[in-house]
Formats: structure tokens, sequence, C-alpha cells
């Protein structure tokens, strides 16, 4: 089947680390967290430049001109989030909130040992309304299980160097009815990412960590007990889903290879390697009707190394098939770091955010492409 990736927008931003799409009275927006910009005369290096950067708030405005389409988005709002890595939305009840994070601040010598921040829309406006002290942060995780709300913080480093004077190991915090409490740590030292479903009345949750071995949870009825360790480091990102009555797992790694795996009811069971090194993040863009075709987009990082990455990459489209996925099509991507998929009046878009350009700057434009399959 054919497919089209139509870019319809860029978006000029700095580092760009993740977006978070949402509406608002009706409304769709687009969070974008930027961790650095590029300092004059630096030689370029991708954990380099002056972490004093903003989070981007494009607010799609319809009839404005991007390309072929009938609407853009604008820039609306910032708000000061220095090495930015996530911004995550959500709900509670008729409450609305935006955790965000960064991995450190200043523009060399670096501070790791940082304060995320939760705010909630008020007046029209995001006012703070808890801080939590963090080391390297990398990733929130909103996610709801019987009523009760979790957040996921992924965060750590083991480089040398780096002293931590805050909490270093990734954890969960859960709602009290006020603010987020201290639940559970889970051991990881260098994480990155968090991922969550429910399937035959179970929750499962899955984090993936550089160092530490990746991990699935099964939530017990009072904490998350480990069903599964991958040992291999490099782990960077998460994705489930449940096909009939099957749940399955993708697991992309950065240093070596994203794999399909299938859940047998005790573990799961690698079954299809899709692609090589340079995986970071996966976004699944939903069947457009039901019978239609599930995608999947596995976003390419870098290759290489820190200090000699390549950051210009292929990100895949795959299509499922039922028991595996195909490549389908390519997109190229610079330092590629989160995708998200939405649609507007009737039409499918993915915005995918890009960090390094190919001479390892970080202005470099992320894309809104116009999604067809």
């Amino acid at each position: 089947m054919a497919v089209n990736f139509t870019p319809v927008q860029t978006l000029p931003t700095s580092a760009a680390r993740a977006v978070a799409t949402f509406t608002r009275d009706g409304e769709r927006w687009l969070a974008i967290a930027q961790m650095s910009k590029d300092v004059a005369g630096e030689v370029p290096y991708m954990n380099g430049g002056d972490s004093n950067v903003d989070a981007l708030f494009y607010r799609w405005e319809a009839g404005a001109k991007a390309g072929e389409g009938a609407g853009a988005f604008t820039l609306a709002e910032r708000l000061s989030l220095p090495g930015g890595e996530d911004v995550e939305h959500f709900t509670i009840g008729t409450r609305e909130f935006l955790a965000c994070v960064g991995i450190r601040t200043g523009s060399g010598p670096y501070d790791l040992n940082t304060h995320a921040v939760l705010y909630e829309r008020l007046h029209g406006e995001w006012r703070e309304h808890q801080r939590f002290e963090v080391f390297a942060g990398k990733q929130w995780r909103h996610f709801e299980i019987d009523g009760r709300h979790f957040l996921g913080l992924a965060q750590g480093v083991t480089v040398e160097g780096p002293v931590a004077r805050h909490p270093d190991q990734s954890c969960v915090f859960a709602w009290n009815g006020e603010r987020f409490e201290p639940f559970q740590a889970t051991g990881g030292r260098w994480g990155y990412n968090w991922a969550h479903i429910a399937h035959a009345g179970k929750h499962y949750v899955a984090y993936a960590d550089h160092v530490s071995g990746s991990r699935i949870f099964r939530w017990n009825g009072s904490q998350f007990e480990t069903l599964q360790t991958f040992d291999e480091p490099g782990g960077r990102a998460f994705h489930f889903f449940v096909d009939g009555q099957t749940l399955w797992l993708v697991h992309a790694n950065l240093l070596s290879h994203t794999t399909l795996y299938r859940f047998d009811g005790v573990q799961f069971i690698a079954t299809q390697t899709l692609d090589g090194a340079g995986g970071r993040e996966l976004c699944e863009i939903p069947a457009s009707r039901p019978g239609a075709p599930r995608y999947l987009l596995q976003v390419r990082f870098i290759t290489g190394t820190p200090k000699a990455p390549e950051p210009v990459q292929q990100s895949v489209l795959w299509q499922w098939r039922g028991d595996g996925f195909d490549a389908l099509a390519w997109i190229d991507t610079f330092g590629g770091t989160d995708a998200s998929t939405f649609d507007i009046d009737g039409e499918r878009y993915v915005v995918v955010t890009n960090s390094l350009d190919a001479d390892v700057r970080f202005r470099v434009d992320s894309v809104v492409y116009r999604f067809s399959g």
C-alpha cells in the first residue's frame, strides 16, 4: 500500500528533544522541549552549547497557509526549561497539568542536578504547582491505574565527572489528591523512557535504561513488580500494542537494534529484529478505520559516538502484517528524538522533532508532515 509523508510545515527549533500534543478548548497545541542552543565560536559537540532555552508552544491556526494545507502552527507561548528533555501533558479530572524536566543547566561547566517542575494551567497561564529534585532528568510519563494517577521519572547518568546531589534513580510518583509524592524507586541509573498499557485486566509498565537493564513491571495492586529484564545496554524506548488478544512490545535500542516481542502470558519473547542501531523513539500511527493498516514510526537519533556522531539518519515507517512488521517508507531525520501524531479536520499529521544537523549544530527544524496511507 502506498503511503506518503508530505512535509507541510517546518518549526524553528534548537536541539528539540520531545513533543507533546494536546487540545484545549477545541484547539490543537504542540509543546516542544529544547535542550540547548549553539554558542558562536564553539566547536560542535552534541552535549555542548548553552542550556538556557525555552519550551515552545505552538497553536494550530485554521486558515493559515502551510504547504498545501489550510492551517498552520504558530508560536503562541514560551516557558523556561533549561536543558529541556521532556514535556508531558495530562489532566486529572478537570485540572490540566504539564510536567517538565531538563537534563542540565549552564553553558559549560554544566550542572546535572536540576529541578523538574509540574505546572498547572490556571487563569490562562502555566503556574508552578510542584518542584522535584532530579539528576540528569530525561522523561516524565503520566499513567492511570484503577483511578490512581502516577508519574514515572526517567533520570540519571553514570559517566565520570558529574556528582549527584539530588536523587539519581529513576522512580515513580503517586498523586495524593493534591501533589505527587514518592511511591517506588525502580533502580535505573540512566533512564530514558516509560510506556504503559492495560491488557486482560492487568497493567504493564516498561522502563528503558541505558546501563541498568531495561525492565517490564506488572502492577500487583499495591506496587510494580519486575516481570522481565533486558540486560543489553542502550535501551531508549518501548511501545506496547494489542492485536486481537495478543499483547506485543517494541523495544528501541540505540546501540544495537529495535526488537519486536510477543507476550506469551509469562514473558515477552523476541520475534523480529526491525532495524540496526540508532533507534530513539517509537510512534504508532493508528489505523484510520477498522481493518486499515497499523503503522509504527521508528525515530532514529544517531549512530557513532557522542564525540563523532552521525545525526543524518533515515527513520523508518513499519506496517503491521499480523505477526510482524514490514519496512514501508523512510524519512530523513537529523538527530531525530521524538514523534507524535494527531488529526485535524479529518487529516492525519505526524510531527517529528530533530536535534542535530549534519554539522552537529543544534539549530535544526522540526517537521510537521501530513500522512496518508
